[in-house]
């Protein structure tokens, strides 16, 4: 059941909050009436939505940012603080009723990019961003169903969790059966659990083992074979879809069902279910929801095209936090998002000191003053390392920072911040980064229109003399550099900084409106799975180097031609090979176009030296 809403701002603290004014509203959304209000109530009226045939009515609200308090006739029936979780109430309806749910910003350290500038304040209303319904059910039912998929070498199961909600003492049975969806092979399997309990909510767990299984696997390896898995009990049924894998991540670097995949990522900021599609355009294999929780409806979309998701906790920014708090809002947070197979790694803390290398340049005393300041950095990285710790459903990287804290994954900006982009080299050689990297980019002008805001109007005036097409074929030129020196590198793991853009101008390699820039090209062609690098595209020798991020080995077809000067021969490149083709010494302002060709795949790549 849907309901008509109408909402004002009120001021926080209220027993029930009163709006000098209500108006009517979209819910779910985010009202730019509110941009600036500190919280925000909504508020439905409506009739008893239960037929005879049903004992119970509940409200479901998904994304409730950040903290929200929910009355019911004005009597408050719950209270809530992570809007990455559903929250699930159950309504004691009369025949007449009124609704008041109140939203409040952030009221501590985990409010995340919403909470900062990176986001324009219109997408951090507080409100109902994701959805709100009222169900309604018969007595007994299945109040929740919770699902995480299980692969141990040969051995593939299902764990599933069904919450059960009964008005009258119980003795029943649960029906739990898993099928495959659309074309998926292999047939279903059906387990019974036993509910016996007194009148309130049971928890009922199980395991289903699964027979000749599917497995789920990124777009660039395989196919994303789901499943649904069903629970029934007496007249009411819930049901789940989730894919069979294991996520890892050892030496060998980012296992997927025990098998390497390097990853080539975006992160989303304020992602969208259209961002997904946009990533796969760019090659890319993950994509790194950026110190925010992304929707189920992102989740979905990731499940359905094969997307990998390294989720940070929402927490960004210097400064201490309460590692208590996080690690129960981590463990919700991985909770609610377990049974999609994308859900591949998480984060704690994200930028947890300020940018110290801003205004450096490439130069020796640059270099030393880079150095100094990286030895002067300081944070005390164990508490996210704590939190981390109680996390065992996929690989966790609790430190996402710059080098001079000894991060589990880097943030570099060079030929950004300082420098230029050849500089990642040094970088990753100095400080041994390059391995796992969460952040690597530059920014850029969108359009005409953003030469007249301030984003990073310092930062880009150094690095750019003209306007817009300028702006981009910097950021085209540091983002294919250092991606490039990365995958030469063999990176497990790495994301550039930022798909597209929240506001205006910024680090997008799209636009906000996902126009591409110049620089969406340059990461498609570099983040080809197979795909011919030159490792110093300047005037010189520079050695033609073939990278390979493939499960099979092969005989390629590589190819070089400076001006017009085409030579060609045959290599034999293993699984997940990087190999040194040849040297070549292009002349100043030669362009150098590199092809490779292998299982009929072909891929090319083309610079202007």
């Amino acid at each position: 059941m849907s309901l008509e809403w109408s909402a004002g701002a009120v001021d926080p603290g209220g027993d029930p909050p009163s709006a000098e004014t209500w108006q009517p509203i979209d819910v779910p959304g985010r009202p730019t009436e509110f941009v600036d209000a500190e919280a925000v109530a909504y508020r439905a009226t409506f009739e008893d939505p239960r037929d005879p045939a049903q004992a119970h009515a509940v409200l479901v609200l998904e994304g409730v940012y950040a903290h929200a308090r929910v009355w019911l006739d004005g009597e408050l029936i719950a209270e809530h603080d992570a809007y990455f979780e559903p929250l699930r109430v159950p309504l004691p309806v009369g025949e007449d009723n009124e609704l008041l749910v109140e939203c409040r910003r952030p009221e501590d350290r985990f409010g995340g990019i919403y909470d900062t500038d990176r986001v324009p304040t219109a997408s951090s209303v507080p409100g109902i961003w994701w959805d709100a319904r009222i169900e309604t059910h018969p007595d007994p039912y299945v109040a929740d169903l919770n699902v995480a998929p299980r692969v141990d070498g040969e051995s593939t199961s299902v764990e599933v969790e069904a919450t059960v909600v009964t008005d009258e003492p119980l003795d029943d049975r649960l029906t739990l059966s898993l099928r495959p969806t659309g074309e998926v092979r292999g047939g279903g399997m059906m387990n019974r659990a036993r509910v016996d309990t007194d009148a309130g909510r049971a928890t009922v767990t199980h395991e289903i083992d699964v027979r000749d299984p599917s497995l789920w696997w990124p777009h660039d390896v395989g196919s994303q074979p789901r499943y649904a898995v069903r629970a029934k009990l007496a007249d009411d049924e819930r049901t789940v879809e989730t894919g069979l894998r294991s996520v890892s991540y050892d030496e060998s670097g980012l296992l997927v069902n025990g098998q390497r995949v390097p990853a080539r990522g975006v992160t989303l900021v304020d992602g969208t279910v259209e961002d997904v599609r946009r990533a796969v355009d760019a090659n890319a294999n993950l994509v790194r929801a950026h110190a925010h929780a992304l929707s189920p409806a992102v989740y979905e979309a990731c499940d359905e095209q094969g997307v990998l998701v390294w989720q940070d906790l929402p927490l960004t920014g210097p400064g201490g936090f309460d590692a208590d708090r996080a690690a129960a809002l981590l463990e919700r947070l991985v909770w609610s998002r377990r049974r999609h197979p994308s859900l591949a790694a998480v984060s704690v803390h994200d930028g947890p000191i300020p940018d110290y290398a801003d205004g450096l340049g490439s130069g020796l005393l640059d270099r030393v003053r880079f150095r100094w300041r990286a030895w002067r950095a300081d944070y005390d990285g164990a508490p996210a390392g704590r939190v981390a710790d109680g996390v065992t459903e996929v690989p966790a990287f609790p430190v996402v920072g710059p080098a001079g804290i000894d991060p589990d994954a880097a943030t570099m900006y060079p030929g950004w911040t300082f420098g230029e982009a050849r500089d990642a080299e040094w970088l990753c050689d100095r400080y041994g980064l390059g391995t796992v990297v969460a952040a690597f980019g530059a920014g850029a002008l969108a359009n005409g229109d953003d030469e007249a805001t301030d984003f990073e109007g310092e930062r880009r005036a150094a690095r750019v003399d003209g306007g817009v097409d300028d702006s981009q074929a910097m950021q085209a030129s540091v983002v294919g550099t250092v991606a490039e020196t990365l995958r030469r590198r063999d990176a497990d793991v790495l994301a550039v900084d930022t798909l597209r853009d929240a506001d205006g101008a910024g680090m997008g390699v799209l636009a906000e409106d996902g126009t591409p820039k110049a620089a969406f090209e340059r990461l498609q062609s570099a983040y080809e799975p197979t795909q011919v690098l030159l490792a110093d595209p300047t005037p010189g020798d520079s050695e033609v180097v073939l990278v390979h991020d493939r499960p099979t080995g092969g005989l390629a077809t590589v190819e070089w031609d400076v001006d017009g000067d085409r030579e060609q021969t045959e290599v034999e490149i293993e699984a997940y090979g990087r190999q040194t083709v040849t040297t070549i010494a292009p002349p100043a302002g030669s362009d150098v176009t590199l092809a490779v060709a292998i299982d009929d795949v072909v891929a090319r790549n083309r610079y202007t030296v």
